[in-house]
């Protein structure tokens, strides 16, 4: 198939092309995001490819359907920014990678945790400079800590084992409790109310939909535990990055961990290191000393890009083939 890739980079192309010597489709990668505007760009495919920043609203659904698109495949987990109904109705499947490396992002929350918790990005910059002092960079044992799981999904499970390997208390809410992972002993089902008031350490791991946007908001942080530390690699738009900021103002908030921003399509996946940021919130994020960001790239492993590949491909010869689109979103 003739297939359009958008929001591209130069590992898209190298992971993508490796893998496709074995469908032979033809591909084509552009760098720009998908939108309205620029939907004309897939004039003459029978596919298009996007990632998490893409914009597969109607309008630009509409205008990909006259151009003779069949296939939205997305090479993430996440389908928030393609509107389904309209693809339902313009005939257009959309299908997704569920499953890359769930491994990378439960391991990069770990990370964050861990730099946040023992200053480590402090302690590197000090040392470069030729400061060995250890003000200012006390830690604590995470052993014995409640750690609090939003999500039990593959992702949710593999981070509440992994924090359960290392000695923590670990409770976890999901609206589909998982009943046979909590018999494995490493998780407790608790209700939402428990898991802000009874969390050291709360990590995020649910998809984005209407209900769980702005999951974290004021009235949440007010039943946290002071000092709390929050943990985000799952969707920006869970959290109220205002409602963030004045909590850590105010010390409600200890530590915070963004691997994904709300806004994030106008700064992630590119180098603004000479420009001026034009986004005010994550602007005063950045100068708070117990705030991490990192540019989304909790899936970003060799064995992530790889299955990745391998899924996007093998789902649109699935769709050439007319086979059973076993990754197909459909509404719920």
């Amino acid at each position: 198939m003739k297939v359009a890739f958008f929001s591209t980079k130069a590992y898209d192309k190298e992971f993508m092309n490796r893998v496709n010597k074995q469908h032979e489709h033809k591909l084509t990668y552009f760098d720009t995001s998908l939108e309205v505007s620029t939907a004309i760009l897939a004039h003459d495919y029978e596919a298009v490819c996007i990632f998490v920043n893409d914009k597969a609203n109607k309008g630009t659904l509409q205008k990909l359907h006259q151009q003779g698109i069949r296939l939205i495949a997305l090479r993430c987990a996440g389908f928030n920014n393609v509107d389904l109904k309209a693809a339902e109705e313009l005939g257009i499947k959309v299908v997704r990678v569920p499953a890359y490396s769930p491994y990378a992002v439960a391991e990069h929350a770990l990370a964050m945790i861990l730099t946040l918790n023992r200053k480590t990005h402090i302690a590197y910059d000090r040392v470069r400079n030729g400061n060995f002092s250890l003000d200012r960079l006390m830690g604590f044992d995470m052993r014995g800590k409640t750690v609090g799981v939003i999500g039990t999904g593959k992702i949710g499970q593999i981070f509440a084992s992994i924090m359960h390997g290392i000695g923590c208390h670990v409770i976890a809410f999901d609206p589909y409790p998982d009943q046979e992972f909590e018999q494995e002993g490493r998780v407790k089902y608790v209700p939402l109310d428990e898991i802000w008031k009874a969390s050291d350490i709360l990590s995020l791991h649910c998809p984005l939909t209407p209900d769980s946007h702005y999951m974290i908001n004021e009235e949440a942080i007010d039943k946290m535990k002071d000092k709390v530390m929050l943990i985000n690699t799952s969707r920006g738009g869970l959290v109220d990055t205002k409602a963030v900021i004045k909590a850590l103002k105010y010390g409600k908030i200890g530590y915070l961990g963004l691997d994904v921003y709300e806004q994030e399509e106008n700064l992630f996946f590119q180098d603004l290191s000479g420009h001026i940021i034009q986004d005010d919130d994550i602007s005063r994020l950045m100068t708070f000393p117990n705030v991490l960001i990192t540019s989304h790239q909790a899936f970003f492993t060799e064995n992530a890009m790889t299955n990745i590949a391998e899924t996007t491909l093998q789902n649109i010869s699935d769709f050439e083939e007319g086979k059973d689109l076993k990754n197909e979103v459909k509404i719920s």
